[in-house]
């Protein structure tokens, strides 16, 4: 199996590829490619936002083996996914990060402890709605079911019950992630045995079908012992490779899109920031139109409402370097329409990074102002933390809202 390796946002490279392979990661848009004009064979690689690995295989060929590093710390950017993903149960340290330089390594360790506190008291057991066909009674029998289906036969009979089983929504989604982290490069032999003998502990659990949608399952008192694992297996299971690609070529693997993960962190942070000075905050806000006809929809990554259902600030993340001559100029026009369509004086732009750590534009002939800040991924969880709640604070004074 050969090997590349890229870096999020580096410079394009050239590398010697099977012309299957070259069209297949063309195809597949986890990287830029195209061929090289001035080296036969050559195909000029440039990673964009997604970070992980993938294996792509095309017939006839050594199956490819592709790495993306992000730039942010390893241990950063899982700091940004677990807070994104609830921040009551986010766990910040659990693994040894300095043992790790890539994202499928500590993503695989991260998940087998989560997964191992998971079932340290045993596989979670609970009751399974079940409507079937049986030769037995079981249950009750669903008697419009048997008049329709089987026109007064008295065999086989419809019947509905519940059963108490391991094989329920929870323990399919840690099956299905562990197996999927189970087909990936470079996952520590040590990680690997250890999720291989706890899918073994879930194989009455039944195994998901690819393509179809996850199982849903509900935030309970029963299973509070799960869930980071679950919140770590969909992250895993709602991977962005594509599986199929033209040609009989197949791409598995796992990838984070860093401006998703940014702009979640962002929105879920603030949100907890903003609780302190009342109101209420939407994600991807809806109902939200630049025309007055409503057929022009906008969907800002925040927009926090008073509690009488005035808007009162809007905000868009954004994960994408500076340019050297400023920010982009569209998401200054994308938020002066959010603020035009809302009838709000002020809205605020937040980058990953960039240069200075704050600038604002007054719009000539409408007095709107355009915040644009920059937040350091790179500081430590509590500095980063402190950062949103003083950006939290900033909003909410802007708006007039007396600080707490």
């Amino acid at each position: 199996m050969t090997g590349i390796e890229l870096v999020e946002h580096a410079p394009h490279t050239t590398h010697d590829l099977p012309a299957a392979l070259g069209r297949a990661l063309a195809a597949s848009r986890i990287v830029d490619a195209a061929p090289d004009p001035y080296r036969p064979g050559g195909w000029r690689l440039r990673a964009g936002s997604k970070v992980g690995a993938v294996v792509v295989r095309a017939p006839g060929e050594t199956p490819l083996t592709l790495r993306i590093t992000p730039k942010v710390p390893i241990a950063r950017l899982f700091f940004l996914l677990g807070y994104a993903l609830d921040p009551r149960i986010h766990r910040d340290g659990s693994v040894e990060v300095a043992a790790h330089t890539e994202l499928v390594p500590f993503l695989a360790q991260t998940y087998e402890r989560a997964q191992e506190r998971a079932l340290r008291q045993g596989v979670l057991q609970g009751y399974r709605h079940t409507e079937e066909a049986s030769s037995v009674l079981r249950g009750r029998l669903r008697e419009a079911d048997q008049v329709r289906r089987h026109h007064g036969r008295l065999f086989p009979l419809e019947v509905a019950y519940d059963e108490y089983t391991t094989d329920i929504p929870e323990n399919r989604l840690l099956r299905a992630a562990t197996e999927q982290l189970l087909s990936l490069p470079r996952v520590p032999a040590g990680v690997r045995r250890a999720l291989q003998h706890q899918r073994a502990r879930l194989v009455d659990a039944a195994p998901l079908v690819r393509g179809t949608a996850l199982p849903p399952w509900r935030p309970s008192r029963l299973n509070l012992r799960y869930q980071p694992a679950l919140r770590l297996a969909e992250t895993v299971l709602r991977r962005e490779s594509p599986e199929h690609l033209p040609g009989h070529v197949t791409v598995d693997g796992f990838l984070l899109d860093m401006n998703k993960l940014f702009e979640d962190f962002v929105c879920v942070a603030l949100r907890e920031a903003l609780t302190a000075y009342g109101g209420r905050c939407a994600l991807q806000a809806r109902g939200v139109y630049l025309d007055t006809g409503g057929t022009i929809r906008m969907r800002p990554d925040l927009l926090r409402y008073a509690d009488d259902g005035r808007p009162l600030t809007v905000v868009d993340a954004k994960y994408k370097a500076q340019k050297p001559d400023g920010f982009p100029d569209a998401d200054l026009y994308q938020m002066l329409a959010y603020c035009t369509a809302l009838g709000l004086p002020e809205g605020h732009l937040i980058y990953a990074r960039g240069g200075a750590r704050h600038a604002s534009h007054r719009v000539r002939n409408a007095g709107t102002v355009i915040h644009q800040h920059v937040l350091d991924l790179e500081q430590r969880p509590a500095e980063l933390l402190g950062a949103v709640r003083d950006l939290a604070r900033m909003m909410a004074e802007g708006t007039g809202i007396t600080s707490p």
